[in-house]
């Protein structure tokens, strides 16, 4: 197992920490932490809407 460098992963936690709803994927390479990927989904409420019967 490779040791993870501290600045990769200092800035994986940060990712982490800013997300509210989201996913992180993290890329390996020949056991090297290469690409941090975020999706971050924004969530909005749903207004209900009056039923008007006919």
């Amino acid at each position: 197992m490779a040791k993870v460098d501290e600045k990769k992963l200092q800035y994986i936690l940060s990712v982490i920490e800013e997300l509210e709803y989201g996913a992180v994927s993290i890329t390996i390479h020949e056991n090297e932490i290469t690409q941090i990927d975020s999706t971050e989904k924004k969530r909005f409420p749903v207004a209900k809407r009056e039923v008007r019967h006919r």
